[in-house]
């Protein structure tokens, strides 16, 4: 069987159809890049915003007018938070055979190909490599769903609440990976810093983390957003060791008081100004990225100016600005108050300028410097050389012409300029 996969939506969702891929070929069927060439069809959804919802539709819609290029259009069987929140809606698409909700996704695999799931085997997909080896780096989910209440979020309705995987089978799954020469793993999940919770185990993120530092011997390990009431100062030591990238991404979603507890987020201005520079003090060069939403219910002019000097005063690496979006069913979508899409548009027009003059003056500390560089996959050629792309552990963008293509090593490379248009560092590579 030909499948095709494809996704909307965070890192959780990719890590999800990354999962699934490794299952697919496990068992011996063939995972195709073009839809026209596919029997089944994946699509992981996204209902996070309208603009989430839009894409998702668009994709499925998309798949089989591509699938129907062929003598007979592919089967697409959706999944995802939009499947879980919309069936109906999802299964009246054209081309969608089954929709499968979040709590049924780990056991998609097997429902599609009537085969149950063996333990994880790299032979097949060994056999495959240069079809398996489409990322250098791979997401790994340790835990689903969360127990928050935070009031805009239809996140805790989709997924349902916190379950975390057992810490051997994910140190069996990376140990996997590595053998088959990723190079960086990124630790996923829909409230992170909550694995373990479940099991009883307080620091339940910090003894995985621990674990897969002293077991795997792969040379990068990266965690994935963080919600900041998870994390003490103590946290930021487990990056003594280098092979943890020092990059946090930590929500903030609002930077003024009042905003953060009409939606319910375990955090204020203070403590979390507090979590920034205890990550500072312990992390060298780490980069602090965060989410920010404008134009929540209630937030006036003062309550959003508020919150943008709050953020700029931080200086953060980047923000990934959000405009709010009303979702049905949670709390926020019933509060009075709602702003108008002028005026957050407006206002995020404001922060992702704040964003960029922040990445631009963030990325000009390391000019000059030799930092190593996962290349992860080539852009073009030219004469001079081909077009190699990879990330500092800081997830700086890094571009650099080479003689021979460099996709999957790590390799130094000196920073010589960063281009603010195309949002990267122009770098030379360092090879003996």
């Amino acid at each position: 069987m030909k499948v095709h996969l494809q996704m909307v939506g965070c890192r959780l969702n990719q890590s999800e159809i990354d999962q699934m891929k490794r299952q697919f070929q496990s068992q011996g069927h063939e995972v195709v890049e073009d839809p026209a060439q596919a029997d089944e069809i994946i699509v992981n959804t996204c209902a996070v915003t309208h603009e989430a919802v839009r894409s998702s539709r668009n994709l499925v819609r998309r798949l089989h007018r591509a699938s129907s290029r062929a003598n007979s259009a592919a089967a697409i069987t959706a999944t995802g938070c939009y499947a879980q929140l919309a069936p109906d809606a999802l299964a009246a698409l054209p081309g969608v055979r089954a929709v499968i909700d979040n709590q049924r996704k780990d056991q998609l695999v097997p429902l599609i190909t009537g085969e149950p799931l063996a333990p994880f085997d790299a032979e097949p997909l060994e056999r495959d490599q240069p079809a398996w080896m489409g990322r250098t780096r791979a997401f790994v989910k340790v835990q689903d769903g969360c127990d928050n209440a935070c009031t805009f979020c239809v996140t805790t309705v989709a997924r349902g609440p916190g379950r975390s995987r057992p810490a051997a089978e994910i140190l069996a799954e990376v140990q996997a990976l590595g053998a088959l020469g990723y190079q960086e793993i990124v630790l996923t999940g829909v409230h992170l810093g909550s694995y373990g919770h479940d099991l009883g185990a307080a620091d339940g993120l910090s003894d995985l983390v621990r674990a897969l530092l002293a077991e795997i011997a792969i040379p990068r390990i990266r965690l994935s957003s963080l919600e900041p009431w998870d994390l003490s100062p103590e946290f930021f030591d487990l990056w003594q060791d280098s092979r943890l990238c020092p990059h946090l991404h930590l929500p903030l979603q609002s930077g003024c008081d009042a905003t953060l507890r009409r939606m319910a987020r375990r955090t204020t201005q203070a403590q979390f100004r507090a979590l920034v520079e205890a990550a500072q003090a312990r992390i060298p060069n780490v980069a602090i990225t965060t989410d920010v939403i404008v134009g929540f219910p209630g937030e006036t002019d003062a309550e959003f100016a508020t919150s943008a000097a709050f953020i700029e005063a931080l200086d953060l690496a980047k923000l990934h600005v959000f405009r709010y979006s009303v979702r049905p069913g949670t709390p926020a979508a019933r509060m009075r108050g709602q702003v108008s899409e002028e005026v957050k548009r407006a206002r995020s027009a404001q922060l992702i300028a704040c964003s960029d003059a922040g990445e631009q003056r963030w990325a000009g500390r390391f000019v000059g410097a030799t930092l190593p560089v996962l290349w992860e996959q080539v852009a073009g050629a030219t004469t001079d050389g081909f077009v190699n792309v990879g990330y500092t552990p800081q997830y700086m963008r890094v571009m650099a012409l080479h003689p021979r293509p460099l996709t999957n090593l790590i390799t130094p490379a000196r920073l010589d300029a960063y281009d603010p248009q195309k949002r990267h560092i122009q770098a030379l590579p360092v090879i003996d």
